[in-house]
């Protein structure tokens, strides 16, 4: 019932910022005690958590891509935004986002909703 969909561009140039926004429906992301989280997956990679947002609006990353990540959300319209900045073509993924509890943070495996995945190419 709850249903996670990813928007934003397919194609980025190195060195800009990535803005991916997530829209959910079929539940609030205030809820408690829910953690909204970003992971992507390489081509030939596994996945890879980014970080989350949780229920209180608190975030967390990942230590490799922190300084890189800002995770922020829009409760009016029921949504969180991924941003990405300085990207290089090894930033070239399926992104997701997903719903998950306190344990899925720095997970890819504790999750009980998906998004169906955006494709994001950096390339020149």
């Amino acid at each position: 019932q709850v249903q996670l969909q990813e928007s934003g561009p397919g194609l980025v140039k190195p060195s800009q910022t990535l803005s991916l926004t997530c829209a959910v429906s079929g539940g609030s992301i205030t809820t408690n005690y829910y953690y909204w989280s970003w992971i992507r997956q390489p081509p030939g990679k596994g996945l890879e958590w980014m970080g989350a947002i949780a229920f209180s609006g608190s975030t967390y990353y990942s230590p490799s891509l922190k300084s890189r990540t800002s995770i922020s959300r829009d409760t009016s319209k029921n949504q969180f935004t991924l941003q990405l900045s300085s990207v290089t073509p090894e930033d070239t993924a399926m992104y997701h986002c997903a719903r998950g509890s306190l344990s899925g943070l720095g997970s890819t495996n504790e999750y009980d909703y998906w998004g169906q995945g955006i494709q994001v190419t950096v390339s020149s």
